[in-house]
């Protein structure tokens, strides 16, 4: 073997070796519990996959091995491998058994998988709403098989109507999918994703009409575009909605030079997430910015979590 290609493996298993050094092995060096844990969303990647560049069921592969991320969440609209209408691919059980193959063969886990278009959970038309509910079910049963927590699902009702109203037609939909979901062991968690969802005391009123431990939020850094154009406060909203909440969405979109988010305050969010409500559990890149690729925009929110991860360890 010659010594260039030496030094060319050398240094590709170093850098393979450094993308492995997740916070977790790093708190571990000075003895400590993490203050929280990186997973990598799949929407981080939708325009790769969308474009036939990554297949869904090579996810798991590429944030452990391009990303040195071992944690993911799932997008069901992504699900698009067996030429098959994604809606239909929570069913295939012997695809959802692959997968699960493929995530355990790399030491990967699958945190939750994030839900869009069964219907709308709040519906107003009553036979509709439980249609809507029972449409998230193969959702469930798949986590279930993956070993997720989690589902995330939308709330989501007939905007004509008042919010206190939309608030008790979602509340019910949620209420009668947790039931569902509880003997499976799975939350249904709902994110912050535009209209009354991004509104934080809308959500929580909801959360609080539910009334289930296993009904919960996603808080999302970037999502509070409220239906009428304006944004909700994005520092409040997380801070509302953290008491309910059983994952978190690190949503980013561009840096500047420093690899500080550029519309984000990322350690005044962190501090809220972490210090201020004691989670400690996992934070999903979720890259959807254009200027960076995903790859790049991915690596740049990773290492901004990263830095914070180490000043919150000091």
């Amino acid at each position: 073997m010659n010594r260039l290609a030496s030094r060319r493996d050398f240094l590709a298993t170093s850098a393979g070796l450094a993308a492995a050094a997740t916070l977790p092995s790093l708190a571990a060096a000075q003895g400590k519990e993490p203050s929280f844990r990186i997973s990598l969303a799949e929407w981080s990647l939708h325009k790769a996959i969308n474009g036939g560049q990554l297949k869904n069921r090579d996810f798991a592969r590429a944030a452990k091995e391009d990303y040195g991320i071992d944690a993911i969440e799932y997008v069901n609209q992504l699900w698009k491998d067996n030429n098959q209408p994604w809606m239909e691919a929570a069913k295939d059980k012997s695809y959802v058994s692959e997968l699960k193959k493929r995530s355990d063969d790399l030491g990967v886990k699958t945190m939750l998988i994030m839900c869009d278009n069964p219907g709308q959970l709040g519906d107003s038309d009553e036979a509709k709403r439980i249609t809507a509910v029972e449409s998230h079910y193969p959702w469930v049963e798949a986590a279930k098989t993956l070993g997720c927590h989690s589902i995330r699902v939308n709330a989501r009702s007939n905007t004509k109507l008042a919010p206190e109203e939309q608030q008790k037609l979602v509340a019910d939909g949620l209420r009668r999918l947790s039931e569902f979901a509880a003997p499976h062991g799975l939350n249904v968690i709902v994110e912050n994703h535009g209209g009354l969802s991004s509104d934080g005391q809308w959500l929580t009123g909801v959360m609080k009409l539910v009334d289930r431990k296993n009904c919960g939020t996603l808080p999302d850094f970037g999502n509070f575009r409220l239906a009428d154009g304006k944004e909700y406060d994005k520092y409040k909203g997380v801070d509302e909605l953290m008491p309910f909440a059983k994952a978190v969405s690190a949503k980013s979109h561009d840096f500047d030079d420093a690899g500080n988010e550029t519309a984000i305050d990322y350690p005044r969010m962190m501090e809220i997430v972490v210090k201020k409500h004691g989670y400690h559990g996992y934070c999903g890149i979720e890259y959807e910015g254009s200027r960076l690729s995903e790859p790049d925009g991915i690596r740049a929110t990773k290492k901004l979590l990263e830095r914070i991860h180490e000043k919150m360890m000091g």
